[in-house]
Parts: structure tokens; sequence; C-alpha cells
């Protein structure tokens, strides 16, 4: 029991605190001042013999580009000893 009565005691100041503050928060149904920039997706697409993608992604994260684990598992192509991966990054746009 005394530790919702410091619970609402301790809301109580803070919405005092909150009330006494002014914070100039814009309200939700306005339009931002600063839109924020848009993003793009742009999809990267490696292909290959496993050996050479593998490689490649291996690459590209010692270089910090992405991640070994943010590109898509290998996926056969249907070309002999050749297999695929995917990439998707959001990109800014101006």
């Amino acid at each position: 029991m005394a530790q919702e009565e410091e619970f609402v005691e301790n809301q109580s100041e803070l919405q005092q605190y909150l009330d006494s503050e002014n914070l100039n928060i814009p309200a939700f149904n306005q339009p931002a001042q600063n839109p924020l920039p848009k993003r793009e997706p742009i999809k990267h697409l490696l292909m290959g013999s496993s050996k050479a993608v593998i490689g490649t992604i291996h690459h590209l994260q010692i270089i910090g580009y992405a991640g070994v684990g943010d590109w898509s598992p290998l996926v056969p192509t249907g070309n002999a000893d050749e297999v695929m991966s995917i990439l998707i990054r959001q990109i800014l746009m101006q």
C-alpha cells in the first residue's frame, strides 16, 4: 500500500514539474518545421560462386559497409555453381 501511495505522489510531482516547464513541444497534428529527410531503399545483389560471394560479404564487413548478418542467406540462382545474396539499405535522399 505504501508503494502505491509513493507512486501516486511521484506521479503528482512529475505532473506539477511538467506543467511548470515551458517545453515547447509541437502538437501531433501540426506539421513539423523541419521534415525528416527522405529515405529510399537501395538493393545490393551479389551473384557468383559461393566462395566469391562470401568473400565479398566479409570484405564489405571489414571496410565497415555492412555486417555479415545484414545479407540474406545464399540462394542458388539456377546456374551451376552460382548463388546470390541481397542486402537492402536505406539511404538518405536530398
